[in-house]
C-alpha cells in the first residue's frame, strides 16, 4: 500500500513538472523553430521570457525571414521589440523590399518603424504609387470669378527620406497652395478653364516633393468647377460699407448742426440778458443826472413823455397783431 502512495506521488510531481516545463518553456516553439532550420536554443527561448519578451513574437519573425532568404539574428529583432516596434512588420517590410529588388537595410526598416511610420506600407508604396485626391480647392482669378478645382497627385514613397520626412497632409497643402496661387495668377476663370493642366504644369514645376517622405509622379485636375463672383461680391460688400460710411458722416453733420443751433439760442438769450441789465441802468442814470444837473425837469418829463408815447403804440400794435389772429 505505501509503495502505491509514493508511485502516485512520484506520477503527480511528474505531470506538475511537465505543466510548468510547458508553460514556462515554449517547447512547441522550439521544435517549429528547428524544423524550419532556425538556430534557437532552448536557454534563449527561457531567456526572452525572463527579459519579458514574447518569444512568438521573435522567433516567428525569424523562421520567415530565414525562409525568405535573409540574414538576421534573434538579437536584432529582441532589441526591436524591446525599443518598442514591431517585429513581424519590419520582417514583412524587408521580405516585400527583396522581392521587389528594393534596397533596405534592417537597421533603416527598424529605423522607419520606430519613427511611427508603417515601413511595410511605405515598401509597397514604392512599388505601386499611391493616388492621392485632394479636397475642392477654390481660387479667384484676376477677374473675381472664383474657381474650385480638384487634383489627384501620384506619389511614390521615398524610403531614404521617410525619417523626417513630411507626410501626406504637406504634400496636400502644398498641392493646394499651388493651385490657389496659379488661378489667382490667371487673368481671367476662362484661362483656366480652357487649360485645366496649367495648374499641374505650374504646380509640378515647384518642386512640392522636396522635403517631404514622397515623391511626386504626377499631378492630374480631376475636377473644375465655376464658384461664385467674388469680384462683384466684394464691389458689392465695398459699395454698402461706404453707403453706411457716408450715412454716419451725414448723421454727425445733422447732430452738429442741432448743437450749433442750440447753442446760438443760448447766445440769443444771453443778449437779451445784457439788454434788461442794460434797461435797468436807466433810471438810475436819469436819476444820477438829475441829481448833478445835467438834465432839467422839463427834459425828464418829455423822457417820460416819449417813453409813454412808445407804450402806447407797443400796445396798439400788440392789440392789432391779437386782432389778426383771431
Amino acid at each position: 500500500m505505501p509503495e502505491e502512495i509514493f508511485l502516485l506521488i512520484i506520477v503527480g510531481l511528474v505531470i506538475i513538472g511537465f505543466a510548468v516545463l510547458f508553460t514556462f518553456v515554449p517547447v512547441m516553439l522550439w521544435i517549429s523553430a528547428l524544423a524550419a532550420g532556425v538556430k534557437v536554443g532552448i536557454f534563449q527561448l527561457v531567456g526572452m521570457r525572463l527579459r519579458r519578451v514574447i518569444p512568438t513574437r521573435v522567433v516567428i519573425p525569424l523562421i520567415k525571414a530565414v525562409k525568405a532568404g535573409l540574414e538576421l539574428s534573434t538579437n536584432q529583432l529582441e532589441g526591436h521589440y524591446l525599443a518598442g516596434g514591431n517585429v513581424d512588420r519590419v520582417v514583412n517590410a524587408l521580405i516585400a523590399a527583396q522581392r521587389a529588388n528594393i534596397e533596405l537595410t534592417f537597421e533603416r526598416a527598424a529605423a522607419i518603424d520606430l519613427a511611427g511610420r508603417n515601413v511595410l506600407e511605405a515598401v509597397q508604396m514604392s512599388v505601386n504609387p499611391k493616388v492621392i485626391e485632394t479636397p475642392f480647392i477654390a481660387g479667384v482669378a484676376m477677374n473675381g470669378i472664383e474657381v474650385k478645382a480638384k487634383a489627384r497627385i501620384t506619389v511614390r514613397a521615398n524610403i531614404d527620406r521617410l525619417v523626417g520626412g513630411a507626410g501626406e497632409e504637406t504634400i496636400i497643402a502644398r498641392v493646394g497652395e499651388g493651385i490657389v496661387s496659379t488661378i489667382g495668377s490667371a487673368v481671367s476663370h476662362k484661362k483656366v478653364l480652357e487649360n485645366p493642366d496649367m495648374i499641374s504644369q505650374t504646380v509640378l514645376s515647384k518642386g512640392l516633393d522636396a522635403g517631404t517622405a514622397f515623391e511626386i509622379l504626377s499631378i492630374d485636375i480631376a475636377d473644375i468647377d465655376i464658384g461664385k463672383n467674388i469680384g462683384a461680391e466684394l464691389q458689392t460688400d465695398q459699395a454698402e460699407a461706404d453707403k453706411k460710411i457716408a450715412q454716419a458722416k451725414a448723421e454727425e453733420r445733422r447732430a452738429m448742426a442741432v448743437a450749433q443751433e442750440q447753442e446760438m439760442k443760448a447766445r440769443v438769450e444771453e443778449m437779451r440778458a445784457k439788454v434788461v441789465e442794460a434797461e435797468a441802468e436807466v433810471p438810475l442814470a436819469l436819476a444820477e443826472a438829475l441829481r448833478s444837473g445835467n438834465i432839467g425837469v422839463m427834459d425828464y418829463l418829455n423822457i417820460q413823455n416819449v417813453t409813454a408815447d412808445t407804450d402806447m403804440r407797443d400796445s396798439i400794435g400788440k392789440a392789432t397783431d391779437d386782432d389778426k389772429k383771431a
